[in-house]
């Protein structure tokens, strides 16, 4: 008679995860191991794990033809999640493990060869997952029981090893629980205060920060744009529960939560060097697509320094995301859709050259044009704002501090509550989010100040995509002012912050 060991599990393709039956058969044949079930690479090299893990935990692995299967089959699995229920699995069907409380419960870890059960890369999707289908319980390595703990209504084990899963199997231990306390606070951001001078660009960042904006600002090296970009997430709200669970869930994916810090509360900042590739930016890889730059951006900034460096096709890249607010990569084991709602900002010298003071440029006015052409129409007219920042005088470098990040924030944080009260019945957060047609025909602007945006269709200073991305940012110049419905003034400031040569 055949003992099959029936063990549940997590499988997780790109952003969406399915339960995984495991069911482990012992039978006659040649002594063997077999995984079948659509099984990737590193899930057929878990059989010299688990074989390894279930002998050094002081169990017998089975003399017999021991078979594994992944259930259900036309579901592409991969990682190393399922190597705990594997072991599970076949140490049950050779009743070397009892099977009764394995009912309701799933069971993530990679195993070491000695049988410790090591952390896996999205458990907080998985659980999310595993509660919304039914589970109650949930086993996860210890490492990982802090962000298992996120997820409410599921009672959360934490494993250290093998043995002692299967000592609770037993009912002989008590698997620990999650740590008590948050296991630290995120690192400061640094204070708007420590910027000098540059009013225009740091009101410029103020109003992407109160609608999500995408802003691009250009000027000599050493001038501010990094620094004004570090300080932007803290003048940002914090995120919501619901937003910080998505952020917290996409980081889990790419496998960036910090260990001891895993929920994510702080709008993130991501940053990647101008020789980024298009797969590192957008997401990819070889099997399933995993998260890119733009999807750990989500609900934060997207800051690309340097941003005339990268390829064009590169930046072309980003014109998707920035339009839909999401990304959809297709690989060979099939399509992942990722969050992608994030705020760009870009930042780029005047020239190749890039002199301190600009009448030392070298360049001629083809390079000129060439350098920043490499920013193409389509993605330029997704950019709300643009900013053209000058040397501060050496006056006001010897002035007071700035206006700090606190009082920035205070203002933001009211110009966001105004917006996310107002599109609360459409589920929208910020005015960056509202569909054009949404403005125009519910919360339609007066004629009057509506002449600044025909006035510039008439002349073809400005597309269709361009007068309702102006439509918006005039909403969150409004709102910053505690205005009721936007005016003249407002749409025209919109129309200067995009095409600095607007009268």
């Amino acid at each position: 008679m055949h003992i099959v060991g029936n063990v549940h599990s997590m499988g997780l393709g790109g952003f969406v995860a399915t339960p995984i039956e495991i069911q482990g058969n012992i039978g006659q044949g040649l002594p063997g191991f077999t995984i079948s079930g659509s099984v990737d690479s590193s899930l057929r090299e878990a059989k010299d794990r688990v074989r390894a893990a279930i002998v050094n935990s002081g169990f017998k692995f089975p003399d017999m033809k021991v078979t594994v299967a992944l259930a259900p089959a036309e579901v592409r699995k991969e990682g190393s999640g399922f190597d705990l229920g594997m072991a599970l699995s076949v140490l049950i069907a050779a009743e070397q493990a009892e099977g009764e409380r394995v009912a309701g419960t799933v069971f993530l870890g990679e195993l070491a060869l000695d049988g410790r059960v090591r952390p896996v890369r999205g458990v907080l999707p998985l659980l999310l997952a595993a509660r919304d289908a039914g589970f109650v319980r949930a086993v996860v390595p210890a490492a990982n029981a802090r962000e298992a703990a996120l997820v409410d209504g599921l009672e959360i084990g934490a494993a250290q090893s093998l043995g002692q899963v299967v000592a609770w199997l037993a009912g002989s231990t008590v698997l620990d629980g999650p740590p008590e306390g948050d296991g630290g606070r995120p690192p400061p951001i640094p204070d708007m205060a420590d910027v000098v001078g540059q009013a225009q660009a740091r009101h410029a960042l103020e109003v992407a920060a109160a609608g999500g904006h995408h802003v691009l600002m250009t000027g000599p090296p050493g001038i501010g744009k990094t620094m004004l970009a570090s300080r932007l997430p803290g003048i940002l709200p914090p995120l919501q529960p619901g937003e910080s669970l998505e952020v917290t869930a996409i980081h889990s994916v790419a496998g960036t939560l910090p260990a001891h810090h895993p929920l994510i509360t702080v709008p993130p900042f991501i940053a990647p060097h101008h020789s980024v590739s298009m797969t590192a930016l957008l997401g990819g890889g070889t099997g399933m697509a995993r998260p890119g730059a733009v999807s750990r951006a989500h609900r934060g900034v997207l800051f690309l320094d340097e941003c005339a460096e990268l390829g064009p096709k590169v930046l072309d890249g980003l014109r998707q995301p920035l339009e839909d607010g999401r990304v959809t990569i297709l690989r060979r084991d099939g399509g992942a859709t990722y969050p992608a709602r994030f705020l760009l900002l870009m930042a780029a010298n005047p020239c190749p050259c890039a002199p301190a003071n600009d009448v030392d440029c070298v360049c001629s006015s083809v390079v000129r044009r060439r350098y920043l052409g490499k920013l193409s129409g389509p993605l330029m007219d997704r950019i709300d704002i643009r900013v053209q920042m000058e040397p501060p005088g050496s006056t006001m470098l010897l002035s007071a501090q700035g206006e700090s990040t606190a009082r920035i924030a205070d203002r933001v944080d009211r110009a966001r509550c105004r917006a996310r009260e107002r599109w609360r019945a459409q589920g929208w957060l910020t005015n960056s989010e509202v569909p054009g047609s949404a403005l125009r025909q519910d919360f339609p602007l007066h004629r009057e100040a509506l002449a600044p945006i025909e006035r510039c269709l008439r002349d073809g200073r400005v597309t269709a995509r361009g007068a309702d991305r102006a439509l918006r940012l005039a909403w969150t110049i409004c709102d910053l002012r505690d205005g009721d419905r936007p005016g003249p003034d407002d749409v025209a400031q919109a129309l200067m912050y995009r095409d600095r040569e607007f009268r």
